[in-house]
Formats: structure tokens, sequence, C-alpha cells
């Protein structure tokens, strides 16, 4: 059982007539609007006249469209792990893997998709892509006219890494065990010797 001493009682506040009417929040309100009228006024405008202007995107980390990377051979990075289509949350990745016909790794996609309009551009696939395959590039102005156009697939997608390869360059990052990718580790030398110390 709760004891008396427990028992909060909570009140409304008590509000005098101005506040009753809001006019201290309405002043509020009005002097916010004047003061970024005022800045509007006095200040360039920041609207850009598309598409005949384009405004500056930072290339490093703008979320545009996708690219599926090259390696150095000009073949195509990815070794179909699934990783990216397992960390879309939109699930709009779709991978087909077969052998690989290169010594250089297990497989690689013979299919992979991407539904551009499923797409929430959140960059999760080239987070989770441990061959820095997928990409997105600063390119934002993809125009489709029907749903199928906009699923973009592994030819599609290599073209887009063609275009802006210049502009945004890949990472190369260095993977164990995958030939071209930013600096090897050394390789250790099997030998039956026993190392002496």
């Amino acid at each position: 059982m709760m004891r008396d001493e427990d028992i909060l009682e909570l009140k409304a506040p008590q509000l005098n007539p101005a506040e009753r009417l809001f006019i201290p929040q309405i002043l509020d309100g009005m002097k916010t609007t004047l003061v970024h009228l005022g800045k509007s006024l006095l200040t360039k405008p920041m609207t850009v006249q598309y598409p005949e202007e384009r405004r500056t995107v930072r290339v490093d980390n703008y979320r545009g469209v996708h690219r599926l990377n090259r390696d150095a051979d000009g073949r195509v990075a990815c070794v179909a792990c699934h990783m990216c289509s397992t960390a879309c949350p939109a699930h709009c990745i779709h991978i087909e893997a077969a052998e690989s016909p290169w010594d250089d790794r297990e497989k690689y996609p013979v299919k992979f998709d991407i539904d551009e309009l499923r797409c929430i551009y959140c960059g999760m696939c080239s987070e989770a892509c441990p061959v820095d395959a997928i990409e997105l590039t600063p390119d934002y102005d993809l125009v489709g006219r029907s749903r199928q156009e906009m699923i973009l697939g592994k030819e599609e997608l290599l073209s887009i890494f063609d275009k802006t390869k210049d502009v945004k360059p890949r990472k190369n990052p260095g993977i164990t065990g995958y030939p071209g990718t930013g600096d090897k580790p050394k390789a250790i030398e099997s030998s039956s010797e026993v190392p002496k110390q």
C-alpha cells in the first residue's frame, strides 16, 4: 500500500491574461521571422537556377548515384561476399555470385542490381564492403522514364565508375590476399625449417 508522503500532487501553472492570449509567444515568433527576413534581404540569395547552375558538392562524403569500382586490371572489384546487400536497410541490392574465372578470388558477381528508387542513399553498402567495390558518387542527376530503367545492373554501375573515376578516385584499401589492393602485406614464406631463436 502506498503511503501519503509518497504521493506528489501536481498542479497546472497559473497563466496571467497576456499568457492566456499567447501574446508573448506570438511576438517572439514575429521577431524571429523579421530577423530572418532582414538577413535574407541583406545577403546574397542562396537559390541556384538548376540545371543551368549547379551547387558544388563535397566529393569525399556526398552520397549520390552508386558505382561499382574496377580493380587495377579493369575487372569488377566486387568479390560477391553479399556484405552490401546484407547491410542495406532498404533491401535494394541483389547479387548473384558464381565461381571466379580468375585465380586471385573465389567468387565474382554474375549479376549485381541496385534499385535506385528503393535506395535511401544511406551509404551502408559502401561502409560494409571489405574491398571498396561499391561507392556512392557525387553524381545526383539520375533520370529514368520507367521503374525498370532505375534498376541499375552491373554494366551500368561499372560505366558510372568509368565516368566518375577522375572526379572521385577509388580508395583502394589494402586487403589481405587480394592482389592490386592498397599496400599488400609481405607474403610469409613457408618453410619446413624451425626458426632459430
